[in-house]
């Protein structure tokens, strides 16, 4: 388990941090969201922050987004290369 004090400097950040059970803002086809919580290089956040502003869709989306083709990216492969 690494310490927060060790390695490069991270910051958390929390999508949708004010909504920790709530579906109100996504279609209603889309699964209940919880919350959680993951730490990201700083250039991470702010390349994220600006993405964000830039084309007014949430930060909670993009990581959505991002954790859907990541999970699609290893479900086609084999049970044992995961």
């Amino acid at each position: 388990m690494h310490d927060a004090t060790s390695g490069p400097r991270s910051v958390e950040i929390t999508p949708d941090s004010t909504r920790h059970t709530s579906t109100h803002s996504l279609p209603a086809s889309e699964p209940e969201v919880v919350s959680t919580h993951v730490l990201v290089s700083e250039d991470q956040v702010e390349r994220l922050r600006e993405l964000s502003k830039r084309t007014r869709i949430a930060q909670s989306e993009y990581l959505r987004e991002a954790v859907d083709d990541l999970l699609g990216k290893y479900h086609k492969l084999p049970a044992d290369e995961t």
